[in-house]
């Protein structure tokens, strides 16, 4: 049968406190030095008792198992610092691409004569210049099509009028 769970919380009476702590530290140090024996883990423990008392364990060495985990921290830190700064680039970028596609839109409303009345006369008189544009370049598109479609007449023609004589000729 189990232990009944204590509540965790500070006692009160400092003998008691201390034994407490004697114990527990002791446990605390067999299961580090159990875990470095079994998983052949680094393993260091440091703890400092409510007088100031230093107590330590160390599988290896406290100051060099300290020394792994600064540059383990530091290596993480500068990733994690990494990571932001793209993060932080594709924000950049996300907000560029979403500022296009509303000035896009816009120019879309005020091509189909959207909102009109709410463009200022420079505006509008940048969407008269767009308009222009878009007219010329429709009408160059049209009056291409047209020619293309001249000379297919013409070929056919020419084509009905060499058959025609072939046909008079017999």
């Amino acid at each position: 049968m189990g232990r009944g769970k204590i509540e965790i919380k500070r006692i009160e009476n400092s003998t008691n406190r201390q034994v407490t702590f004697s114990k527990r530290r002791s446990g605390l140090l067999k299961k580090a030095y159990e875990l470095s024996v079994l998983c052949d883990a680094e393993v260091a423990v440091i703890i400092y008792s409510s007088r100031g008392k230093l107590y330590e364990y160390a599988s290896k060495s406290v100051n060099r198992t300290i020394d792994r985990y600064k540059k383990s921290c530091s290596k993480e830190r500068k990733r994690e610092e990494s990571l932001d700064l793209n993060t932080k680039h594709w924000e950049i970028e996300v907000n560029k691409l979403r500022q296009q596609i509303d000035m896009i839109k816009n120019q879309k409303r005020n091509l189909e004569g959207e909102n009109i009345s709410l463009l200022s006369i420079k505006d509008l008189k940048h969407l008269e210049i767009l308009l222009e544009r878009s007219l010329l370049n429709v009408r160059s598109k049209k009056e291409e099509l047209l020619r293309q479609e001249i000379e297919a007449i013409q070929k056919r023609e020419h084509v009905l009028l060499v058959e025609n004589q072939f046909l008079h000729g017999k």
